[in-house]
């Protein structure tokens, strides 16, 4: 083998061997700390880890993969339990917000959320206010925000945000336009339009009582959660 050859494969196995390490130690500081933004996740492990090289930061699906991975080694004790009563109180959630078709999204769907994760939903009108007059009539504080999320490739948007905790649980509600049913907005890990599940998905995921392959295969299926 050339001399050549042999430090290109070298570099390129420590470039590798760099990126699992960053994902390892953004998967940590995201289960640990709290973080939820991958990219400051990523940032923040290299920055802790000395490494400099921009080819080595994982992708967001590295990150995601190490995260699950982490929960499986250091947090199977607690973890399916944080996750199922997250589930539940969404559940609780979605019949009380029904009225404006509420979809799950985010960890408490894709099973990586913690102690630390928020219940995402997105709900649905064309008047912002009737969700907050809503919130208000039946006596549920809340804190209000602006999320910019992609609607496209191209194109972005800035969304209402509603903050409530319920049983000691975190709430997040976006509050999209009627028409977001038909198209999620991309999500932040694989650019893809964002999984998400209506009422009857989260029930059923619920009765599978922790099923992964059944949750992968609801996944799976998560084009027919986004029709209205």
């Amino acid at each position: 083998m050339a001399r050549g050859e042999h430090h290109r494969i070298h570099a390129s196995d420590r470039q590798q061997r760099n990126r699992r390490r960053v994902a390892q130690e953004a998967a940590r500081l995201m289960s640990e700390h709290g973080i939820r933004d991958f990219h400051r996740a990523k940032l923040k492990a290299a920055e802790r880890l000395g490494i400099l090289d921009t080819q080595a930061l994982p992708r967001n699906q590295e990150i995601e993969q190490a995260l699950r991975e982490h929960q499986r080694l250091f947090l199977a004790d607690s973890q399916p339990q944080l996750l199922r009563a997250r589930r539940e109180a969404a559940l609780e959630a979605m019949r009380f917000l029904a009225r404006f078709e509420p979809r799950l999204v985010g960890a408490v769907l894709d099973g990586t959320a913690d102690a630390h994760s928020a219940i995402c939903l997105h709900v649905f009108s064309d008047d912002p206010d009737a969700v907050h007059r809503y919130l208000h009539e039946h006596g549920v504080p809340y804190e209000t925000q602006t999320r910019r999320l992609r609607t496209s490739r191209d194109e972005q948007a800035e969304f209402p945000v509603l903050l409530f905790a319920a049983d000691a649980l975190p709430f997040d509600l976006t509050v999209l336009p009627r028409d977001a049913l038909r198209q999620a907005p991309l999500d932040r890990v694989d650019e893809k339009p964002m999984h998400r599940a209506g009422l009857a998905a989260v029930e059923a995921l619920l009765a599978e009582d922790g099923d992964t392959d059944e949750l992968e295969r609801m996944l799976a299926r998560a084009q027919c959660c986004n029709r209205p």
